[in-house]
């Protein structure tokens, strides 16, 4: 894509007026180009959009909680969105904005080649998985799927800020995290522990 440059930033896109009109910035996905474990969000909220980084704010410091309790920083993975521009009033994309947008996810996905693919919330996971996913009760899954042109394996979670509205949500999300990095075989995958599965199927 002419819009798409080598190092997998999107210089600039018009396709989405109502975006276009919303965003400050077009937010790109931050992290090494070769990461095993890459983190797929919805879209830039207020905090993203002003700072040009995906999962910033109050989930972003969640995250990188959970990251560091699974043995990692945000410097080891790749995390990126299904959306680069902040829709209007922190609405969900359209589907017609997902698709637009579509493209440059899989390319991003396509040169990292990663190990794991973990979806961030309700909107990410049906649109990677291209079906209805219950997030609440899938959460901790590790699924196939054809993304990109290969199939690639995908964990569901929750999203972060999910664990600040909803507390009991806290603890399936860290062992989500920790599962992944098992999974991937990065961090400490000792945290774990061998029943992770089976406490995430609660949630």
């Amino acid at each position: 894509m002419s819009e798409l440059d080598d190092d997998l930033r999107v210089s600039a896109c018009e396709r989405c007026p109502a975006l276009v009109e919303s965003r400050t910035r077009i937010v790109d996905g931050v992290g090494p180009t070769d990461a095993d474990l890459l983190f797929v969000g919805e879209g830039p909220g207020a905090n993203e959009d002003e700072r040009g980084e995906p999962f910033v704010g109050r989930s972003g410091d969640v995250l990188d909680e959970a990251l560091r309790d699974a043995g990692l920083a945000r410097a080891d993975v790749r995390i990126t969105n299904c959306v680069r521009c902040r829709p209007p009033d922190n609405r969900d994309p359209t589907g017609e904005e997902l698709a637009n947008c579509r493209g440059y996810l899989d390319a991003e996905i396509d040169r990292l080649a990663p190990d794991l693919i973990v979806t961030l919330g309700k909107v990410p996971s049906e649109h990677l998985l291209d079906r209805s996913v219950a997030i609440t009760s899938e959460a901790g899954e590790v699924v196939d799927a054809r993304i990109a042109d290969a199939s690639r394996r995908v964990l569901l979670s929750v999203h972060p800020a999910a664990t600040l509205y909803d507390r009991s949500q806290r603890e399936g999300f860290f062992e989500g995290i920790a599962l992944a990095a098992e999974v991937a075989g990065v961090g400490d995958a000792t945290k774990s522990g061998g029943d992770g599965q089976s406490r995430l199927g609660e949630f």
